[in-house]
């Protein structure tokens, strides 16, 4: 078992390695294929390891590889931790990238910079999978900072547009503040219990104080917001769609978004201590996705609708966990990353037939055009609208029907988004392969074109993931399911009612009815763009006006902060005092320079004088 849990990891290294190795002396599939096998690999390993835990008793296997760290009171391995959350969280992130990595081949055809591409990729699973297999805080912070340096490199893959550079830096910058809060939690949990190992951790639980218990939470929320694109560390993920499709499907469906739910689920022990930290934890989940599908209503751009869609769709799994529903927020994790890399890909199969076309503006009636991409598209539409039986109808429910047993109040805020989720993916549904062509003047007149199959079989496994995923938590079907599964791996949920067979079914209904409301509503509105419907709203269009905000409190004055230190404080103070510190050596140097005359019997006459009033002076004292 832990040659294989080895692999796991070690093959997307391997891959990024032997790429590297290579440099620029392979020709462009190869190393796609390279990398695409590498990932491959490692999903095959981790469905051997799955069956292997399946058939442990304990399910859960320590993998020590090195003592890292042992200085003082901290002692640190390398270690892998072999659970059902840690192979859970590996399958759809293996799966889903494996599948993206061979899509990328396609789409990333005739790119200058394939090679450093797929390098990148490849580093950031490798990095994906340290984050979720380590067996201790530390080493997770390597694969979190692992995952924040490659989303730099591929945000920001066309540096040349002063966009794209921005936005790597803004995706940087925002983490960075996250990653505070997740080193202000290993401050304080090492304080309380001199270990940063979990099981170490989980185990002397009894030594957190109250405050404590609830300062490390609210600072394991601060780390989550910042990596899953949480309020108010939300809008740096909107602008990650600088990059290229295949990098925006990766970071919002398989990894790096997902990584901050992971953490809080991993910690979900030290949670249960703190109440009012899962209550805040719970209200930022769900005021995130109400505000992220908000703003996605009025995006014209087709992937920043998705985008705001990851924002929102995460909220929902934040608001999950607070409410103590830990399996429902890995539920709807795995499910979301099956619709939501179809609904990527499938937006990069449009825009791929536009030549890089994005507004929805230009779009419209593709549907004869891509046979593939259309029926799938189609699944993921109706998956995350929440219309049953596909995937996304059973993981929120699950949610919502957590939620509605923990706060009426945050239950009615997720029905509102649901609503809301329905409405903005059926308008861009609409105004992407229905109504009127809008794409003529894009394509020179000529028809769009299908993706080849390296981009469209990605699209059809994806869409049958999205129809059937809903079982993997449907306890009727199987014994184990997720919530089976992980139950030992995860705090045990608060004492909240479970609702009845009757309450159960009237919530689904409640969820179906929100799904329909917001399509018909969407294909009421949406039903002509000519002219362009007056149905959204500047203020949505520009976020809520969040990058403003920041901008007028923080940037602006940063700012004039930096001007007066480069205009104030470098010349006149800092240079002040340097240039004053020379002035007076210069002026004693010349006043020191007046005695020195240079004739040898002045100076003969000053040291015999001064040999005279010695000698005065000790004749003095003896007398």
């Amino acid at each position: 078992m832990s040659h294989v849990a080895l692999l796991i990891p070690l093959l997307p290294l391997v891959g990024f390695l032997s790429m590297l190795g290579f440099g620029s002396s392979l020709k462009e599939p190869s190393y796609g294929w390279i990398a695409t096998s590498a990932v491959a690999g490692s999903f095959v390993a981790t469905v051997i390891a799955f069956f292997l835990l399946l058939g442990d008793s304990s399910r859960e296997i320590s993998v020590n590889l090195f003592t890292w760290i042992s200085t003082g009171g901290l002692d640190v391995h390398a270690a892998l931790l072999v659970d059902p959350l840690s192979i859970t969280m590996c399958l759809f992130v293996t799966g889903i990238s494996a599948l993206i990595h061979l899509y990328s081949i396609g789409y990333m055809h005739g790119e200058r910079d394939f090679n450093k591409f797929f390098i990148y990729l490849n580093l950031f699973v490798f990095s994906m999978l340290v984050l979720v297999l380590s067996n201790n805080l530390l080493l997770t912070f390597v694969g979190w900072e692992g995952v924040g340096v490659c989303s730099y490199w591929l945000v920001s893959y066309y540096f040349e547009k002063d966009s794209a550079a921005s936005a790597g830096k803004k995706a940087f910058i925002y983490n960075r503040v996250g990653d505070v809060g997740l080193l202000l939690a290993m401050f304080l949990i090492f304080h309380a219990t001199h270990s940063l190992t979990y099981e170490t951790i989980f185990s002397r639980l009894h030594d957190f104080t109250p405050t404590t218990a609830t300062l490390t939470v609210l600072a394991l929320l601060l780390a989550a917001t910042g990596k899953s694109a949480q309020i108010p560390l939300f809008n740096w993920l909107p602008d990650a769609m600088e990059g290229p499709t295949p990098v925006s499907a990766l970071i919002h469906a398989a990894t790096m978004v997902t990584a901050g739910v992971y953490l809080l689920v991993r910690m979900s022990p030290v949670l249960a201590l703190s109440s009012s930290g899962r209550w805040t934890i719970a209200i930022i989940g769900g005021i995130t996705a109400f505000v992220a599908a908000t703003i996605a209503t009025s995006q014209k751009d087709i992937k920043k609708v998705l985008a705001f869609s990851t924002v929102s769709q995460i909220g929902y799994m934040v608001l999950a966990v607070g409410a103590g529903a830990y399996s429902a927020a890995i539920f709807l994790m795995v499910c979301h990353a099956f619709f939501k890399a179809l609904l990527f890909l499938g937006s990069g199969s449009v825009i791929h037939s536009l030549n890089g076309e994005q507004d929805l503006r230009k779009m419209g009636a593709l549907k004869k055009y891509l046979p593939l991409t259309f029926p799938t598209f189609t699944i993921g539409w109706l998956a995350i609208s929440g219309i049953p039986p596909f995937a996304g109808f059973w993981s929120k429910g699950d949610v919502l029907t957590n939620v509605y047993g923990y706060s009426k109040p945050l239950w009615v805020l997720g029905l509102i988004t649901a609503i809301l989720t329905a409405y903005y993916m059926s308008r861009l549904f609409v105004l992407t392969f229905r109504g009127e062509e809008r794409f003529r003047e894009i394509t020179a007149g000529h028809d769009p074109h299908e993706s080849p199959w390296i981009m469209t079989l990605p699209l059809v496994i994806l869409a049958v993931a999205a129809t059937l995923g809903g079982i993997l938590d449907l306890p009727w079907v199987h014994h184990d399911s997720i919530a089976h599964f992980i139950a030992n791996s995860v705090a045990a949920a608060p004492g909240t009612p479970d609702a009845s067979t009757a309450a159960q079914f009237g919530l689904a209904s409640a969820d179906v009815i929100a799904a329909i409301i917001g399509i018909l509503t969407a294909f009421t509105l949406w039903k002509s763009t000519s002219p362009w419907p007056r149905y959204e709203s500047s203020f949505l269009e520009r976020v809520w006006r969040w990058d403003d905000f920041y901008d007028a409190t923080i940037g602006r004055p940063a700012q004039q902060v930096a001007a007066f230190g480069a205009d104030v404080v470098e010349p006149q103070i800092i240079d002040g005092a340097v240039t004053g510190v020379a002035v007076a050596t210069r002026r004693s140097g010349e006043g020191l320079r007046k005695v020195q005359s240079g004739l040898l019997r002045q100076y003969a006459l000053v040291m015999v004088a001064a040999l005279a009033v010695l000698v005065v002076f000790l004749t003095s004292r003896s007398w």
